[in-house]
């Protein structure tokens, strides 16, 4: 009998089961059951003008993170994977360098680019825009976190696909353009679409970085997750707890929605 035909032992899955329930079931029903002991305030706290500026924010951010991810991530793996040139290695490192890196750590060393002591600052400050402390510093910070998962999960796919058909296509004359939007793109799009909920999710869950290059200040650079934060020290309890909740339902449905996608690319 051969080792995959051999029954699993009875007792792994409720291993298995008991190890997910500790850890990700046993928070999320913690924090359901805090949002809905204060339910009332959880509410007030969500419909509150810095509680809806700051998840607006924060989606806003996943929204450009997603969309600049999809162009220039798609294009980043098909260079990787189809070309030959040279620091074809050192593009691969460092499209895997921010997985390795603390967030903290990214907001830090944007902070020592685009601060007052930075590098950059004086070029900026001519041309009259601003990254530390507003809005551009934290879309820089997001693009960084999210960078690597389109770039991994397009070039995987595109190895594994070999170049056969695009070849084909080139053979009978279709244009590069049209060997990649008819040969290349759809057989991609089961890729895109689990790249898309990793981004996604990646974005809307950002702390560190955010909070280093932003500040999370109050209606202007505040995001869901500094505004858990502000709400924890502050002792707000309901709003944080509605803040985390909605983050999560958030993070459920685009996964939910991409694998839906993913499923109706397949079929």
């Amino acid at each position: 009998m051969s080792s995959r035909s051999r029954p699993m032992q009875p007792w792994l899955p409720r291993v298995a089961f008991l190890y997910a329930a500790l850890l990700i079931l046993l928070p999320l029903a913690a924090l359901a059951y805090g949002v809905a002991e204060h339910l009332g305030g959880t509410w007030r706290a969500l419909t509150s003008g810095p509680a809806l500026d700051a998840l607006s924010r924060t989606i806003t951010l996943a929204t450009i993170a997603l969309a600049v991810h999809l162009v220039l991530g798609v294009m980043t793996a098909w260079v990787v994977v189809r070309d030959d040139f040279f620091g074809k290695r050192a593009l691969v490192w460092l499209a895997d360098v921010p997985l390795a890196m603390s967030p903290i750590t990214i907001g830090l060393a944007f902070f020592v680019v685009f601060g007052r002591e930075g590098w950059l600052y004086p070029l900026f400050t001519q041309l009259d825009l601003k990254v530390v402390f507003a809005f551009p510093g934290l879309v820089l910070v997001t693009l960084f976190v999210t960078l690597p998962f389109m770039i991994r999960e397009v070039v995987l796919l595109l190895e594994d696909l070999g170049t056969s058909e695009e070849e084909a296509a080139a053979t009978m004359g279709a244009s590069p353009w049209q060997v990649f939007v008819h040969i290349t793109l759809p057989n991609i799009l089961p890729a895109l679409t689990s790249a898309s909920a990793l981004v996604v999710a990646r974005a809307l869950g950002e702390f560190g970085a955010v909070l280093v290059i932003g500040g999370a200040i109050s209606g202007e650079t505040d995001t869901a997750t500094t505004f858990v934060f502000h709400a924890i020290e502050e002792r707000q309890l309901p709003a944080a707890y509605g803040m985390s909740m909605v983050l999560v339902a958030l993070s459920v449905a685009a996964f939910a929605t991409f694998s839906a996608l993913r499923r109706k690319v397949r079929s």
